[in-house]
């Protein structure tokens, strides 16, 4: 039977720069979601950009008032 090798200082070495990443990769994520999250509960806020003229910046005419 083959016995299982100890593990090489290279392989240790990567294994934790890979979960560094990873965590580093995780926390961006949940930046980008908390961001997200803020943006969409401030939705009356928000004016998407869909080629329609936005009536908050069309100045109003004093002759309709």
């Amino acid at each position: 039977m083959r016995q299982f090798q100890t593990e090489h200082e290279l392989h240790r070495r990567r294994r934790s720069r890979n979960v560094g990443l990873g965590l580093v990769l995780a926390a961006f994520v949940a930046l980008v979601f908390a961001l997200t999250v803020v943006k969409v509960r401030q939705g009356d806020l928000m004016e998407a950009f869909d080629h329609q003229p936005r009536t908050s910046i069309v100045p109003q005419d004093e002759a309709s008032e």
